[in-house]
Parts: structure tokens; C-alpha cells; sequence
């Protein structure tokens, strides 16, 4: 049975005051199941802030929207808080304890994408409470709360109990969060809207590629990841990973079209896309993308920490590494039409601005 691989939406899980959390659901987008990947995104209001948490998972996260302040804690480390703003990307490895806050803009949203593995349920996190009304020590009994915590048995339900809200709460807004501090941002965060690109290529598109060189933090959470805008009416050449790996995309805005080729040359996927939608590219499978005229962004995780990938289209595809008999032979055409394919897409590589 073919696995539908039509991009999809996140539905709400939970959420009200302060802002919201919503997920991909695995049952509905198949191929985070198959291919052991999570995916959610955080909302935060005003004055919004997510609860301290621990995942099962290692993720990077990535702010789609706004400007806020995160506090992170690595094992057997200091807290880090740094500020951070749309276009961050920031690894987040097994053990780490985060809180989110909007200080000050109308919404903060942050999308994670990570690797469940070890997770509890193959295509979801799950995450574990701090604090708040299903905390991991509302689980524990006083008496062993007390005990590790040194306080007695009334201080602790007071600590335990006081926090009623769920995962998100929003604070009164004369209450003071730690202030970020600048040094705290080193190699915990890296701003793709910033960075140097890796690809530039004028009408075609630009891309910054996230990795262990820019963002070491990335080799503890085995994944990659990239961002792309391609420009107007622009095509992202036919490609695919060559070291295994699952691409996962997330339409950041614009909107276009998408085609994934699979086994026996059978096109399993042929779609529109826009901002919001999520999709899967199955191992060694063939995706191109083309923008509509507004233009077309996309973040995405790789499944390696530095992935490689093979383009069958423009100056650096595997057509130009071939000897020209072996085209010919191949594709079983004249010497004359081996030439005409051969001598085209000598100077575009990987983007490809729109026809004139």
C-alpha cells in the first residue's frame, strides 16, 4: 500500500491562554511514522510563556515568526538565556530542559523538527513538564518530593500545586524574565536570514545551510538542516540525498508547485504547496520544486548532520560528470541531441531563474 505523501497541516494539541502548541499527527502524515521524525510548532502571545520541559527527542527549532526570549539548559550546565528572532535556528540535543517567552511582540512562533528514534511513539514528541498541572512531580508523593527537595511536606504542595496552568501560561506583564545575555548565544543559535549563503544565484534562489561548522550543536542531534528561497517563477533543480536521508520541508510562506519521483520512475507526488504545509521525501526518492510568481521559502531538516546531495539538472549535476558516449548510448540518441543536452545548463546550478 503506497503511503500518501500530500503535505499536511498541524492541528491544535493544546493551549489557550498565553498561546498554543500544535503537532503533525503521524496517523494523517504517514511518513513521520516510517521515517521516525516529529514535528509541532509553538504559538506564544504576548507576555506568553512555554513551561520549563525536557523532550524524548532531539529537534532543532526555528523561528518562523516574532521575537522572544528562550531559556535553555544543557545537561550539567549552566542556564543559557538568549534572545532570539524570526529566521534563528537553534539544536536542541537529548536532555535538555528549554522555556520559550514572548516579551513583547503580538505572536512568537517557533517550529521544531526532530528525531524520534528513541521516542516514546514513532512521528510524535512527547515532552515532560517541569512545572504546571500534569508536571512530572505531580506524579511523585509528597513524602519523596520532600525528601529530594529538602523542604517540607506544606512548602512542597505549595510549589507542586500553585501552577494550574498546562504546558503555556501567560504572565502579568509587570512580572520581570531573565534578561538574554549576548555571550550566552555563542554556538547555541545561529540566524539563517543572516548567515552567509551557501548558494546565490541571481533570480534563482539563495540557501543557507545549517551544519557542525556553524552550528556544532548539530552533530549531537545527528540531523542538518536548511534554509531556501527561491525567487519568483524559479525551479529548484531534481535532486536527491545521496547518504540516505529524509528530507523534511516546511513551507515557511509563498507557494508553488512540487514533484517527488520514487521507484520505477512512478511520481508519488505531484501538488501544490503554501505557507504552513508539511511534507516528507522518502530516501534516494527525486524532489524538484517550482515558485509561483510571489516567490517560494522553505526550512528543512535532513536526517544527517551534513548531508550531500546529487542534482540531475544544471552545471554541477551527475549529466555533466558522464562521458558523452555513455549519454549517448544511455538515452539512445544521435551524437547530434547528446551535444544539444549536454550544452545547455553550463552555467545554472541547483536554481534555475525563469524562462525568458
Amino acid at each position: 500500500m503506497a503511503i500518501d505523501l500530500s503535505p499536511k497541516l498541524a492541528k491544535k494539541v493544546y493551549g489557550d491562554n498565553g498561546g498554543a502548541y500544535y503537532a503533525w499527527c503521524p496517523q494523517e502524515l504517514q511518513m513521520l511514522k516510517e521515517g521516525n521524525i516529529g514535528a509541532a510548532k509553538l504559538l506564544l502571545d504576548k507576555f506568553g510563556l512555554a513551561l520549563p520541559q525536557y523532550s524524548d527527542s532531539a529537534k532543532v527549532a526555528y523561528v518562523l515568526q516574532g521575537s522572544g526570549v528562550a531559556g535553555i539548559v544543557l545537561p550539567e550546565q549552566e542556564e543559557k538565556v538568549i534572545a532570539i528572532k524570526k529566521g534563528d535556528a537553534i539544536a536542541l540535543p537529548f536532555g535538555v530542559v528549554t522555556w520559550w517567552y514572548n516579551k513583547e511582540d503580538p505572536e512568537l512562533v517557533l517550529l521544531f523538527l526532530g528525531d524520534t528514534s528513541k521516542a516514546h511513539k514513532a512521528g510524535s514528541f512527547t515532552d515532560f513538564l517541569l512545572t504546571g498541572s500534569n508536571s512530572i512531580f505531580t506524579g511523585f508523593s509528597p513524602e519523596f518530593v520532600s525528601r529530594a527537595w529538602d523542604l517540607e511536606q506544606d512548602v512542597v504542595k505549595t510549589l507542586v500545586t500553585s501552577q494550574s496552568g498546562t504546558g503555556i501560561v501567560k504572565l502579568d506583564p509587570t512580572f520581570k524574565m531573565p534578561e538574554p545575555k549576548n555571550q550566552h548565544r555563542k554556538n547555541m543559535a545561529l540566524n539563517c536570514e543572516e548567515a552567509p549563503l551557501d548558494v546565490d544565484i541571481k533570480n534563482g534562489g539563495r540557501v543557507v545551510v545549517l551544519n557542525t561548522k556553524n552550528l556544532p550543536l548539530v552533530g549531537e542531534i545527528g540531523l542538518g538542516a536548511d534554509l531556501v528561497r527561491l525567487d519568483g517563477s524559479a525551479m529548484c533543480s531534481p535532486g536527491f540525498s545521496c547518504d540516505s536521508a529524509l528530507q523534511v520541508t516546511y513551507i515557511v510562506r509563498g507557494s508553488g508547485r512540487v514533484q517527488v519521483v520514487g521507484v520505477e520512475g512512478k511520481c508519488v507526488l505531484e501538488t501544490t504547496i503554501k505557507g504552513g504545509d508539511l511534507f516528507i521525501v522518502p530516501r534516494f526518492h527525486v524532489v524538484s520544486k517550482i515558485a509561483d510568481p510571489e516567490g517560494l521559502e522553505w526550512f528543512s531538516i535532513i536526517t544527517t548532520p551534513n548531508p550531500i546531495f546529487t542534482h540531475l539538472a544544471g552545471r554541477t549535476s551527475v549529466w555533466k560528470a558522464l562521458s558523452p558516449q555513455v549519454l549517448q548510448a544511455s538515452f539512445n540518441v544521435t551524437a547530434d541531441v547528446e551535444q544539444l543536452f549536454r550544452s545547455k545548463r553550463t552555467a545554472d546550478e541547483i536554481f534555475f531563474p525563469p524562462p525568458k
